[in-house]
This record gives structure tokens, C-alpha cells and sequence, in this order.
């Protein structure tokens, strides 16, 4: 696998509340568990403060450096400021990323890329999955309602269900 080759990609999308966080944590951890090295890019509508503004390496950012690496012997960041250019796309920051057995994308519902959705009905809001064609397994709290036989239905309450259905992806994948 190459530099600019991220592995399988696998958007989860979903709306606000539905749990996507709460299942991607419990998929990251049993992969990772299980030797997997897994990749995620998390995107956020907030403006992300990953430092305080007191601290030597927010002080370098806001003096106007492009972008701040922040080493230690137990991780590394790499903080862009954006000042005014455009959000990078998301092919640009798999491109950044290393080598991975699989890449979680969690948000970015507009990008073409296959998607795992988590679907509550008890939220209110409309399922993504019958105008999102990339939309190729949904979890749900809810049984399957009749016409989705193109979508895998999952049991978002059965972490193991979801797991198996996402290790047959990623082999499909491979």
C-alpha cells in the first residue's frame, strides 16, 4: 500500500445523536484489538481548538506560521491554519494519512465514497439512504422497512452483527 493509496475508505454518516461516534469507538477498538490499523478522518462544521492559546506551539500558530507540528514520544499533530483558503477535500487529507488496514470517514455526506449509515427513526429525521446511492449498509435501532434489499441491514445494538458485515466489506474490498 502506498503513500497516496489510504486502503478501503468507508464514509459513516448519519445525522446528529444517532451514534455514529459511539460505533465507530466500538468497531476502532475490536479492529484494533484484532491488529488492524485503522484510520480516521472526523470532520467537524466547529472551528477545533486542540490547544490551549496559552500553550508555546498555539502561540508559533497564531504568530502566523503555516502549520505547527507538535511532536512527542506519544503522538503528533499537525495543526493547518486554513486563514481564508478553502477546506481542503477529502482526498487531500486521506492523501496525508498513512497506510492503513481501513479508513473511517465520519461525516462528509456529500462525498462520493461508500457509506455505512446509522439511522435512528426515534431522531425524527429522514433516513440518508434512498437518495444516497453510496449509502451501501445502514445500522438501525429499527427493523428493515420493506424495499431496501439493495442496502445490507445491520443491528446497530449488536456490535459483533456490524463487525462481521464490515469485515466481509473490507475483504470485498481487498
Amino acid at each position: 500500500m502506498s503513500r497516496t493509496d489510504p486502503g478501503p475508505v468507508l464514509g459513516v454518516v448519519g445525522w446528529s445523536g444517532s451514534g455514529k461516534t459511539s460505533l465507530l469507538e466500538g468497531l476502532i477498538g475490536r479492529l484494533a484489538g484484532q491488529g488492524l490499523r485503522v484510520n480516521v478522518v472526523k470532520h467537524s462544521h466547529h472551528d477545533v481548538e486542540l490547544e490551549p492559546p496559552r500553550k508555546d506551539s498555539a502561540r508559533l500558530r497564531m504568530a502566523g506560521a503555516a502549520e505547527v507540528m507538535l511532536a512527542s514520544p506519544y503522538r503528533v499533530a499537525i495543526l493547518r491554519e486554513l486563514r481564508g483558503a478553502d477546506e481542503p477535500s477529502l482526498a487531500e487529507h486521506l492523501a496525508r494519512l498513512a497506510p492503513a488496514d481501513l479508513t473511517l470517514v465520519e461525516g462528509y455526506k456529500w462525498e462520493r465514497l461508500p457509506k455505512l449509515e446509522v439511522f435512528r427513526p426515534s431522531l425524527g429525521r429522514p433516513a440518508l439512504y434512498p437518495d444516497d446511492p453510496d449509502v451501501v449498509a445502514v445500522a438501525s435501532d429499527a427493523p428493515r422497512p420493506g424495499g431496501t434489499e439493495a442496502v445490507a441491514w445491520l443491528d446497530l445494538n449488536d456490535l459483533d452483527h456490524v463487525l462481521g458485515w464490515l469485515h466481509e466489506w473490507m475483504c470485498r474490498k481487498s
